[in-house]
Formats: structure tokens, C-alpha cells, sequence
């Protein structure tokens, strides 16, 4: 199957070419860089604010976030989870929002979940949502569609009859000021 080669044979002369193996995989001539990998790109962890830390700011981020700390301000992520010792202050936006802590604020997601721990104080969002015995919810809940986006709500609301105080506010605005 093997064969000793010429080359390194004391004996031979340098002019002797070395014997080809005539098997199929000789006849390839793909470098072996041109394969690409097969397996698919991990995952990216997701970003840790530990309970030392404190925020105030907008996070936005395409991965998943845990909180643990105090944040002042809007979060955006695609799987937001606010740890038992986490405060939040400001609107949370996510396909996932898991809620143990504490949210003041407006919370949108496709999937909301409220564990036993939760404490929310603002609008709630939702495509689906799971509230476990035990959480704390003060506010609205909403069902849409397309939470994320902020559009119509699944249920058209009634136009809200103009009363004499938003009618001056709304003509005052329409008017022109004079220099």
C-alpha cells in the first residue's frame, strides 16, 4: 500500500523523479483552506450589569442583557432579564423581557414574563404574556400584534372628544405666533 520513497534513498540519483501515488485522493487539487466551516457562529453571551453598577443612559443592544444594577432610562434588547435586585427606570423594549426585579415604566415585548419576585409600575405591552402568582402589576395591560413597533393597537381606541380646555390648548398651538 505504502511505498518507500526515492528521494530520500541514499542510493538514488538526483535526477530520478519520485514514484505518484495513483490513488484518488492525489488527483485533488483543492487546497484544504477553501472548506469552509460547517458549524454555525456561538451564540454571544449576554451582557452582565452586576447590582454595583448604576446607569443613567439608554442601553440598546441586538444581544440579550441581565440586569442586576440600578438603569435610568430606555433598554433595548433582543432578550432582556432583570435580576431580583435590579431597578429599572425608563421604557424596556424587547422580543423577551423576563421581569424578577423592579420596573418603573413601559414595558414592550413579544414575550413578557412577570415572575413571583416581579414589581412593575407602568403599561405592560404584549403578544403574550405570563404573570406568576406572587408579582406585583400596577398599570394597563395591551395585547398587540406588533408590540415592538409602537403602531396600532389590536383594538382601535375611540377618538377622544375635544373638551373646551384641550380645544383653546389646541388652538392656540394651530395659530401662529406674532413676533
Amino acid at each position: 500500500m505504502f511505498s518507500k520513497s526515492r528521494v530520500n534513498d541514499p542510493g538514488a540519483s538526483p535526477e530520478a523523479k519520485p514514484e505518484t501515488p495513483k490513488t484518488p485522493e492525489a488527483k485533488s487539487t483543492k487546497p484544504m483552506t477553501d472548506i469552509s466551516p460547517s458549524t454555525p457562529k456561538e451564540k454571544v453571551p449576554a451582557s452582565d450589569l452586576s447590582s454595583d453598577l448604576k446607569i443613567h443612559g439608554n442601553l440598546t443592544t441586538a444581544g440579550d442583557i441581565q440586569i442586576e444594577g440600578t438603569i435610568e432610562g430606555d433598554i433595548r434588547a433582543h432578550l432582556l432579564t432583570v435580576g431580583e435586585s435590579a431597578t429599572v427606570k425608563g421604557e424596556c423594549i424587547a422580543d423577551d423581557v423576563i421581569v424578577n426585579g423592579r420596573v418603573v415604566g413601559k414595558v414592550r415585548g413579544l414575550k413578557v414574563r412577570l415572575t413571583a419576585t416581579a414589581r412593575v409600575e407602568g403599561d405592560i405591552i404584549h403578544k403574550t404574556i405570563a404573570i406568576e402568582s406572587g408579582a406585583h402589576f400596577e398599570g394597563s395591560v395591551q395585547r398587540q400584534e406588533a408590540p415592538l413597533g409602537g403602531g396600532s393597537s389590536a383594538k382601535p381606541k375611540p377618538a377622544a372628544a375635544p373638551t373646551a380646555s384641550s380645544s383653546a390648548s389646541a388652538a392656540a398651538a394651530a395659530s401662529p405666533a406674532k413676533a
